[in-house]
């Protein structure tokens, strides 16, 4: 879930699209270089975190058919090259309790019945080995994150049966904070991470889930490498360096995260590309309120509506030259300055597709073979691009595998 501060909103998808836009983006399904096609549809591609899960609760939306609106279905992943896909368990870091909970089984629960529904295109994974064999079998693999920890209520064996249902990351922190652990968009409360959070993360290492510190404080993400034994993702992130959102990660944390393993899974949300789109959102606050308010007021109580319906009145915004335009092309200035800092080894994606506003010419997940025309275009391997598009991914998901049978 990408959106924070003075722009917090629950949710964006990609809106309906102008004529004049997918004419341009039809032009840019063409630049794609015959090579750029070839590797993009071989490799493994992974995306981190997409927010999808939040329109499968609707029993009436059908992930099969292709969609005018949001991000994410099968024909337009099909379109994309996309081999693998985590969805996000997401609610409200203020929904706490035994209500948290079972709103996030029922988020699990509606993942695993899409599933369930589309045999012939996806299958459940939670190893990096059956996202492979998916690959290999022409499916598309489904795989599980949670994003927050309040969701566990407090409870090991909360976490535990999460794990067992298919849950194979954790992000600690949503926007505000934990009983147990700092975000970055809170004021901190614990100095990072409680004892309890300590626990946490052992508990996680010994499962063979992935510790997320997306969206966690400066120092719960040291309090977690110090406590981890095994590597942790940023599952998606962006650079501090490039634009200052409190979200992204420094240079010197994408160091760190690097030197523990970890990769960093750059994040697509226009806020935390653009220096300039968080200048503009700082300095005209009651824009962000106007989009709360109209989304609200088009959707009521109605999240997944509310999720569609943000991102179309941003852009509206835009063409109105309120909010300034962010380009698909910033997506690779992370992407190229994680690389300079980390290595290539520890970059990857994490769009947060249908949980934040995507720029132009990234509208939807068929657009993401985008990224690997351009990476071949700024002179990386073939090698060093199938590393960013989910070999990183895979490495990273084995090496927490591995720390858990130790």
């Amino acid at each position: 879930m990408g959106r924070s501060g003075l722009f917090a909103i629950c949710v964006a998808l990609g809106g309906v699209l102008s004529l004049v836009a997918v004419t341009a983006k039809s032009q840019t399904q063409t630049n794609i270089s015959p090579a750029a096609r070839e590797l993009h549809f071989q490799s493994i591609v992974v995306d981190t975190h997409d927010d999808t899960t939040q329109r499968l609760l609707d029993p009436k939306f059908d992930f099969g058919a292709r969609h005018t609106d949001g991000s994410v279905d099968i024909p337009r992943m099909r379109e994309g090259g996309l081999s693998a896909i985590f969805f996000s368990i997401w609610i409200p870091g203020t929904v706490t309790g035994p209500t948290a909970v079972q709103r996030a089984l029922d988020q699990i629960g509606a993942v695993r019945e899409t599933v369930a529904r589309h045999p012939n295109d996806l299958v459940l994974c939670t190893t990096a080995d059956e996202i492979r064999h998916a690959k290999a079998a022409n499916k598309i693999a489904v795989l599980i994150g949670v994003e927050g920890g309040h969701m566990i209520n407090n409870s090991l064996a909360n976490l535990d049966k999460f794990f067992a249902l298919g849950v194979r990351y954790m992000t600690l922190t949503h926007t505000v904070n934990t009983d147990w652990a700092d975000a970055s968009t809170d004021k901190a409360a614990h100095n990072g991470l409680t004892d309890f959070g300590k626990q946490v993360v052992r508990e996680m290492n010994r499962l063979g889930m992935m510790v997320d510190i997306s969206h966690v404080a400066d120092k719960t993400f040291y309090d977690v490498l110090a406590a981890s034994k095994a590597p942790v993702i940023a599952s998606h992130s962006s650079c501090r360096a490039l634009c200052s959102a409190p979200r992204n990660m420094t240079d010197d944390m994408i160091k760190a995260l690097a030197a523990k393993g970890g990769v960093i899974q750059i994040n697509y949300h226009i806020g935390f590309l653009s220096q300039q789109f968080q200048d503009a959102s700082k300095a005209h606050p009651e824009l962000g309120k106007e989009i709360e308010a109209e989304s609200k007021k088009r959707c009521g109580d109605n999240e997944a509506c509310q999720l569609i319906e943000a991102d179309k009145i941003t852009r509206d915004l835009v063409a109105q030259g309120k909010l300034p335009r962010v380009d698909w092309t910033e997506i690779i200035k992370h992407i190229d300055h994680a690389v300079k800092l980390a290595g290539v080894d520890h970059v990857g994606l994490g769009s947060d597709f249908d949980g934040a506003d995507m720029p132009y010419g990234m509208e939807d997940v068929s657009d993401i073979p985008q990224i690997t025309n351009a990476l071949l275009a700024n002179g990386y391997s073939p090698a060093d691009v199938r590393k960013i598009l989910g070999g990183n991914t895979l490495r990273l998901m084995q090496d927490v595998e591995a720390a858990a049978q130790k």
